[in-house]
């Protein structure tokens, strides 16, 4: 019996490490958000033990039904699964059937609506940290369909936040940098500087987080942040945006509407380099999207799909040397991989690559990624440019490991927007 139980913990180890965050395994599987409830511009956030919830939505493209269900996973603050048992961290079902959907209607393109408010009462989070929302077929936990992150707070901490430009002057006009100063509870036991962790994440998106592991100043139950050589995160600008809440009438970044029998494409206006171009401000949403509907009542299941191609035109026409472009933001899941990487078309002298995308708000840019990988080979700077005064939104994480303990607790949260703070120096 030890024999199994050792095999059978071996295995739920190696599954639970081999599930990647907001990820979707399954290719008939689209339009995945979770957001807090009745807020579609909101990140999955909770305060631990309140009333708060989340609305998950998704469509399955097969158009029948089938027997979703999900669970949790708690992570560390790395996303790297926690040791903990799941009867440690949740009370209830350790899985939920999501038993609210319908078919669509009023849409060229057949798909399955499948929605879910959670947590269900009889499954609930009980401790704080990061977690894996897991979706899954007939009860099997190893027939995996995606993940989305979400974050449960256990708030112990006072968090003094602040956006400033950098005085480095390499960096003075292109970068913000974020300072922080942490005041822990008479609840938080530290032993020393490495117990206590901040995460930094600009615009929502994980792959680009600062992790700081040090503080600056360690002074008593305070701890400050304010390198600006490891907590500067590049401005970028504001993103691009494609409007499809309508396929009847075009928008304003839509070059050609086609419509066809079974289908619709829908040809965005051509895109070019704005690194040479000068800052121009305008409200986005910093790189989410949003799944609306100005043609019909309801967006979730009344929504049309779409071919959306996008064209790149690099300088000159000629391609990159030594580097691939890639669309990026949450329509892409933020992935950098062969499902959003663009193809030269030497006829045309662009970037060329389509999307199948549900009506609604899309935020992207476009990134380039060196041959060699590395260090430093992400990057806006020749796509997008950089400037210092662009609107971004970060997150401040602060996280806590006691001693002896298997998983970090997220004790602290703040988010903060630059042009709400002050700037400059």
């Amino acid at each position: 019996m030890k024999i199994i139980l050792t095999a059978w913990l071996a295995v739920c180890f190696i599954v639970s490490h081999a599930q990647i965050p907001d990820h979707v395994y399954r290719s008939n599987i689209r339009s995945a958000t979770l957001t807090r409830y009745a807020d579609i511009y909101s990140y999955p956030v909770m305060t631990l033990n309140s009333a708060d919830q989340f609305e998950l939505h998704f469509d399955d493209m097969d158009a029948d039904v089938k027997s979703y269900y999900y669970t949790y996973l708690l992570c560390n603050a790395d996303w790297t699964p926690s040791t903990l048992f799941t009867l440690d961290y949740i009370r209830g079902f350790q899985n939920v059937r999501i038993s609210d959907y319908r078919n669509s209607s009023i849409a060229l393109t057949r798909y399955t609506h499948y929605e879910a408010v959670l947590p269900d009462r009889n499954c609930v989070p009980v401790r704080s940290g990061n977690y894996l929302l897991k979706v899954f077929l007939d009860g099997d936990t190893s027939k995996i369909v995606f993940t989305k992150r979400f974050l449960v707070v256990d708030n112990r901490t006072t968090i003094a936040a602040e956006i400033q430009q950098p005085f480095n002057a390499q960096w003075f006009q292109k970068y913000q940098k974020v300072n922080v100063g942490v005041t822990l509870n008479s609840t938080v036991n530290v032993f020393n500087q490495q117990d206590v962790r901040v995460v930094l994440i600009q615009n929502f998106a994980w792959p680009t987080a600062l992790y700081l592991n040090r503080p600056n100043i360690f002074r008593g139950n305070y701890f400050g942040y304010n390198d600006e050589a490891v907590t500067s995160f590049p401005a970028g600008k504001e993103w691009r945006w494609i409007d499809l809440r309508s396929l009847r009438l075009m928008s304003d970044r839509v070059q050609r509407l086609d419509k066809n029998k079974n289908t619709t494409d829908v040809f965005v206006k051509p895109d070019g380099e704005r690194l040479q171009q000068p800052y121009i401000y305008y409200r986005d949403l910093n790189g989410l999207f949003t799944i609306e509907n100005s043609d019909n009542v309801n967006p979730y299941w009344q929504s049309d799909y779409a071919r959306v191609h996008f064209s790149y035109f690099p300088p000159a026409n000629r391609p990159y040397e030594g580097k691939n472009i890639y669309i990026y933001g949450e329509l892409t899941g933020y992935g950098i991989n062969d499902s959003t990487k663009m193809i030269f078309n030497a006829d045309r002298g662009a970037y060329e690559k389509t999307l199948f995308l549900k009506q609604g708000y899309y935020n992207y840019s476009y990134v380039t990624i060196t041959d060699n990988p590395g260090a430093g080979n992400f990057s806006i700077a020749n796509t997008e440019g950089n400037y210092w005064a662009t609107e971004n939104n970060y997150m401040v994480l602060v996280y806590y490991h006691a001693f002896g303990a298997r998983a970090d607790e997220l004790i602290g949260f703040t988010s903060l927007n630059s042009l709400l703070q002050p700037q400059g120096n």
